[in-house]
């Protein structure tokens, strides 16, 4: 078993205190690694040495192009280590073989997409905006500062690398945490970190809980901007120690998404594009298409297709490429998805596939739940209206485009949906009409490295991803040239002390 060190201004070193803490494989309950149990001292180290590479290093004083050539020797090594760190996203996450590769696929391309962005140009020349004539106008985009980034256990190094990307393509310099349930790829990232030539203190990583760590680092009066994703609840809770220092927040939260799908919609695709919405990584994805509204005309059809694939699900170890779902991240994951499946049951929802612990002996000790489904739902619910996180799905039946549009709507959560039609035009006005970030049309879970990714509502602030990712990152500076030559410049003033003097009466 392996220590892993806190990476802190290019080194590793080991927490203040001494602690450790386990990262658990949540398929057989094995050690992945002993990690030290950063705190508020450590914390302090981490954004201090971020503070100085910010001020004082060469990070944010490089040209495009040169931060470009350390960013592109980050994603060499991210793309020739790919086999092992995928292997380790398995391990600690629970991550099918299948959903691990896509991840790692994904943060080459997402990375790279950075990378690149890494040169571009980011100013704007205005028109003239002087009163008096003309003058020359240009926004600057500039990096923030020191960036607290912390990231959640479904992805672990996707949503790194989502975070990581922006910010130091636009000059910033970070201090990242980990979630404690997921910490051992990040560790590895900072590893190959080490073997490139960013400089110190650009980036730091700090593993620990939330409370020791992610609060201390939401706080601290040096950092300048923190980017979060995870619960609403928590999402909440870094706004709050945010707001007395008036940081800036990119948050990305929790969903309930809406899975639509109308009586025109090309039936078989739909059916597995509903499985895939809600099963993948075990409903364990803030899009989750854990809502699916099925028009009447084909809910018999639709539910009987369903069924009959959801019961061939393969639960099993995920590093076996023949398995469709593994474990949940944790035994708290589990215990709190069988909480909500009961809740169901009490509130009056017919549990039709599902709701227990599987009984194979194989599974025995990960954190399984079985592919369960509700039907006879409505939105009072709290299994239709709260974020379960797990292989959970309700179903409700609708007649009109306007009252399925209504019950989409009727939520905190705005993060993404799905429309399942053939009818372009029809499923255009239904994905306009869903006050949701993202819209997928005959399609799930797809997310493009160009595209902004983020949602309405509850389910955060600001985007990730695209340009607006980028420009999450910066501060903009407007600066005004005049340009009126030999003329003689007035200002309002000038005529008020011209002005004769009142003569006072008598």
């Amino acid at each position: 078993m392996e220590t892993y060190s806190l990476f802190i201004n290019g080194e590793f070193i080991p927490a203040a205190a001494g602690e450790t803490f386990e990262s658990i494989n949540p398929f057989n309950g094995e050690v992945t690694g002993l990690f030290a149990r950063g705190q508020a001292a450590d914390v302090d180290k981490a954004v201090k040495a971020a503070r100085k590479a910010f001020d004082e290093g060469p990070w944010p004083r490089m040209t495009g192009l040169e931060r470009q050539a350390v960013m592109q020797q980050i994603a060499d090594k991210l793309e020739a280590h790919a086999k092992e760190l995928t292997a380790m996203e398995i391990a600690d996450s629970g991550s099918t073989f299948r959903k691990a590769k896509g991840d790692l696929w994904n943060c080459n391309k997402h990375f790279r997409y950075f990378v690149d962005l890494a040169a571009s140009d980011l100013s704007e020349s205005l028109d003239a905006l002087s009163h008096q004539g003309v003058s020359n106008n240009r926004i600057y985009r500039e990096p923030i500062g020191v960036c607290a980034q912390i990231i959640p256990w479904n992805f672990p190094l996707q949503m790194a690398i989502w975070k990581l990307g922006p910010a130091l393509a636009a000059g910033n310099t970070v201090v990242l945490k980990p979630a404690e349930e997921t910490p051992l790829s990040a560790m590895a990232f900072a590893k190959l970190l080490a073997e490139t030539d960013l400089p110190p203190g650009v980036i730091n990583i700090v593993t620990g809980f939330g409370k020791e760590a992610g609060e201390a680092l939401a706080t601290h009066p040096l950092v300048d901007k923190i980017a979060f994703t995870g619960s609403t609840e928590i999402g909440k809770h870094i706004m709050a120690c945010a707001a007395s220092g008036m940081k800036k927040v990119t948050l990305e939260c929790g969903g309930k998404s809406a899975n639509i799908v109308l009586d025109d919609a090309d039936l078989p695709m739909a059916v597995d594009g509903s499985l895939f919405a809600i099963f993948f990584h075990q409903g364990q994805c803030c899009t989750a298409g854990s809502r699916l509204f099925l028009q009447d005309g084909i809910y018999d059809e639709f539910m009987t297709r369903f069924l009959e694939k959801a019961r061939q699900i393969k639960l099993g170890d995920p590093a076996d490429k023949a398995t469709d779902m593994g474990p949940l991240v944790s035994k708290k994951q589990q215990e709190r998805v069988l909480k909500y499946i009961e809740t169901g049951k009490k509130e009056g929802a017919e549990c039709i596939l599902g709701g227990n612990i599987p009984q194979d002996a194989s599974l025995a000790h990960g954190c399984f739940v079985e592919p369960t489904v509700f039907v006879n739902v409505d939105n009072t619910m709290a299994i239709a209206r709260e974020e379960i996180f797990g292989p959970v799905l309700v179903v409700q039946r609708f007649k009109t485009l306007d009252e399925v549009i209504q019950k989409a709507n009727d939520s905190i959560y705005g993060l993404a949906g799905a429309v399942w039609s053939q009818d372009a035009k029809k499923a255009l006005s239904v994905a306009k009409a869903l006050r949701t970030g993202t819209v997928w049309i005959n399609e799930y879970h797809l997310v493009s490295e160009k595209a902004p990714f983020g949602g309405y509502k509850q389910s955060g602030i600001g985007r990730e991803l695209g340009l607006e990712g980028l420009k999450e990152y910066t501060e903009i500076k407007h600066i005004h040239v005049d340009e009126i030559g030999d003329r003689q410049k007035k200002f309002w003033y000038d005529s008020v002390l011209a002005s004769p003097k009142p003569v006072a009466a008598g």
